[in-house]
């Protein structure tokens, strides 16, 4: 119906010369062209069989590598140094590690970067926090020479008690609010007893960061921080201003980045505050020039809180204005909702507080291992173990199968249910599969998938057969969730196919084979679906 305007031929008349052409191929058992131009299309059970076998044995089971493999910068994470992770920051990691992992599965070199907050005004209020409370400490002794200690003169939670209590003592104390800004500036300007403070601060802070991030399954290749990008900052404003394109108003350093087509008045971009000081656009930019040159990417994606959109927008069009970047570059910007509690208002503790991830990850796991422990069939010990693989499932499909920009409730009881569309659902189906497989012992060799004899059977083939479409179609529109509502679909049509048929009772061996040749494909499919989305699947549940 699309075509009509453009062939200028009648809808059904176009249907019909795709019906013959296509009526040629062999792939079909019935086609059809229906009024006002649609295409009625059956499939034919031994096409679809030899598709299902085409798929087991191929490497990815069929994915083909890209014609041209991307480098693809995904910034993801942008926790804060000095302070521990908490739910504001479980979207950017487990959106943008499945987006990662997506592009590298589909042959692309993505490169995942954490992108620290490493540098601003914490710092400096972390320092002046540290001298009222050790002032012995050698960094603050203008006489000291020699080394600094190598030992951090704090430990990781007396760190994330220090920032706070800085934090509240400067918006009461202009004084210290001073001497932080102070601190701030010498150290940013190579101030070595600072350098070496805010060093023990970057290696304690790394280290429980590096944890935390791996207990959610979640890995970057870079460890860079805004600190990496100041060296940048100097060349980049000179840049602009040789170029024509910053301009001081009201004593600030900006650059308009308005176009005629814009629905909406955008504001410009301020590159330099009248004090002199860098801001987060000025960074941003600085860190592009510095992935630019450092790996040439054909693509960036943003993994950040979609109230950051003007922001972006900003940055990646004074990039591309000032040529940083090609203007032809995709640079995306996958905005993220809030993660709201049962009243709709951002999740918090029952205190009030924002809770802190460990302890939301911990929550999780107990309440799953209650489940568990109802129909208890496994020791206590390895149900705390599957509690805490099946916790995170439910934790990151819970997530997940939102799309990325829209806020979504988070309901502890829905996620950890194991019906409906969760993630212990698709685990479950997975270790049913297996459960089955190991029933059955080893397959032969010269066994394959047979065409379909059932209804559900051929839905089950027809649902394993879309695994391309939608792998390339996700990651294509940075949507994880496509992938869910695929797994989704996927396990029902496989537990249809199990409650209809009796697959280890058939005494037909050549049938019972086939039948269990499509369920492990099934599996193999589910299995690499949750490992882009960072979800593994227990032996047993």
């Amino acid at each position: 119906m699309a075509a009509a305007k453009a062939y200028r031929k009648k809808p059904i008349d176009i249907a019909q010369d795709v019906v013959n052409k296509a009526s040629e191929s062999g792939m079909f058992s019935e086609i059809t062209a229906v009024m006002p131009g649609f295409v009625n299309i059956r499939l034919k059970e031994e096409w679809l069989a030899g598709y299902m076998n085409g798929m087991a044995s191929s490497e990815k089971l069929g994915i083909e590598s890209p014609e041209k493999a991307e480098t693809i910068i995904v910034d993801y994470g942008g926790a804060n140094v000095a302070k521990p992770l908490h739910v504001g920051h479980l979207r950017a990691a487990i959106i943008g590690e499945s987006v990662k992992r997506m592009g590298s599965f589909l042959g692309h070199n993505v490169i995942g970067d954490v992108h620290l907050g490493d540098w601003g005004l914490q710092m400096g209020l972390i320092i002046e926090e540290l001298r009222d409370r050790k002032p012995e400490l050698p960094y603050f002794d203008e006489n000291f020479q020699g080394e600094y200690p190598k030992e951090a003169p704090f430990t990781i939670s007396e760190l994330e008690e220090i920032y706070p209590a800085a934090s509240g003592k400067a918006k009461e104390d202009e004084s210290f609010k001073e001497r932080a800004q102070n601190a701030t500036f010498k150290l940013q300007n190579g101030y070595a007893p600072y350098r070496a403070v805010w060093n023990h601060i970057m290696n304690v802070s790394l280290a429980d960061l590096k944890k935390n991030y791996s207990n959610l399954n979640v890995h970057f290749d870079l460890w860079k921080g805004e600190s990496d990008a100041q060296p940048y900052i100097p060349g980049l404003i000179q840049d602009l201003i040789d170029k024509g394109l910053a301009y001081e108003s009201q004593g600030a350093l900006v650059v308009d980045i308005a176009e005629e087509t814009d629905a909406k008045e955008l504001p410009p971009c301020i590159v330099r505050k009248s004090d002199g000081a860098a801001l987060y656009a000025t960074s941003d930019l600085a860190t592009i020039v510095e992935r630019e040159q450092d790996f040439h990417p054909d693509r960036y994606i943003y993994v950040v809180d979609k109230r950051q959109d003007l922001h972006f927008t900003q940055v990646f069009r004074v990039a591309k204005k000032a040529g940083i970047v090609d203007s032809d570059k995709k640079m995306i910007f996958l905005g993220f909702g809030t993660m709201n509690g049962k009243d709709g208002k951002p999740f918090k503790t029952r205190e009030g507080g924002v809770m802190r991830l460990e302890r939301l990850i911990a929550e999780i796991d107990e309440a799953v291992f209650g489940r568990i422990m109802e129909n208890r069939t496994v020791s206590e010990e390895e149900a705390k173990e599957t509690a805490k693989i099946v916790g995170l499932s439910a934790l990151k499909y819970g997530d997940l199968s939102n799309q990325a920009s829209k806020d979504y409730v988070f309901d502890v009881d829905r996620f950890i249910s194991f019906e409906g569309n969760t993630g212990p659902y698709i685990l479950y189906t997975i270790v049913r599969i297996k459960s089955i497989l190991g029933k059955y012992g080893e397959i032969s060799k010269e066994s394959s998938i047979l065409p379909a004899v059932s209804e559900a059977e051929k839905a089950l083939q027809l649902e394993i057969s879309k695994y391309n479409e939608v792998l390339e179609n996700s990651f294509a529109e940075t949507a994880p969730h496509k992938i869910c509502q695929y797994i989704y679909d996927l396990s029902n049509a496989c537990n249809r196919f199990y409650h209809d048929t009796k697959i280890l009772t058939e005494e037909n061996k050549e049938q019972r084979e086939s039948w269990l040749c499509l369920i492990r494909l099934a599996k193999e499919v589910l299995e690499v679906c949750i490992d882009l989305l960072g979800i593994e699947a227990p032996e047993r549940m």
